[in-house]
């Protein structure tokens, strides 16, 4: 009788951490549902799993469409019954820019994304992990109060509060929520926000990737 694979959802998985997390995942052994909008990103990222002798299964959808959303937790729930991991990458860092002149568009995107779909992705997964004892995880970049960084910095901050009270509310009862602090990484994301900055003194997202699962 073949063994059920365990299964990782990662939300953001197309780049950066996310797609570091997808690989060393498949490499431990997971079979990983990657959730991202760029398909060339993720079709990649399945080569590379592919090529190490992994598994995964691409999901190219935006995270801020609900209706997809439960369309795939449906999808998991009829084919493993739940969710071994869920590591919740995605993110948007809204251009910098002092408090007075946050863009509307940038603020109600960052609120969006950063919050609400992470409010979302918690109900809606919260019953996958707790039916296989899984383990939601979150990363921590804080930023609230730096200059230049408020509508990143407020939201981030705001999806993290989130986070600690569901890691409160559910330590009896489950599932396990994890919130890592990842070392600074040559992102795309941390690109844009220091630019000329020396990233070969910056940790490898794969490193990082490879930490972040030993201290699970």
């Amino acid at each position: 009788m073949t063994k059920t694979p365990k299964i990782a959802l990662v939300t953001g998985a197309s780049r950066g951490l996310g797609a570091a997390l997808s690989e060393e995942l498949a490499a431990r052994g997971f079979h990983v549902l990657a959730v991202a909008r760029t398909v060339g990103g993720l079709e990649e990222l399945d080569d590379r799993i592919r090529r190490a002798g992994g598994a995964a299964t691409l999901a190219p959808m935006d995270v801020a469409e609900a209706p997809a959303m439960q369309q795939l937790a449906h999808a998991v729930l009829g084919r493993w019954g739940g969710l071994d991991l869920w590591a919740h990458c995605a993110v948007h860092a809204a251009p910098l820019a002092p408090a007075p002149h946050v863009d509307g568009k940038d603020w109600a995107k960052s609120v969006l994304v950063n919050m609400d779909v992470t409010r979302g992705l918690i109900a809606l997964l919260e019953p996958l992990l707790r039916a296989r004892g899984g383990t939601a995880l979150f990363f921590d970049d804080p930023r609230a109060g730096q200059k230049f960084f408020g509508a990143y910095g407020a939201t981030k901050a705001g999806q993290i509060a989130l986070a600690r009270s569901w890691q409160a509310e559910a330590a009896s009862v489950g599932p396990r929520v994890v919130i890592a602090e990842p070392a600074p990484m040559p992102t795309a994301v941390r690109a844009r926000f220091f630019p000329g900055e020396d990233r070969a003194a910056l940790t490898s997202c794969k490193d990082e990737a490879a930490r972040i699962l030993d201290a699970l």
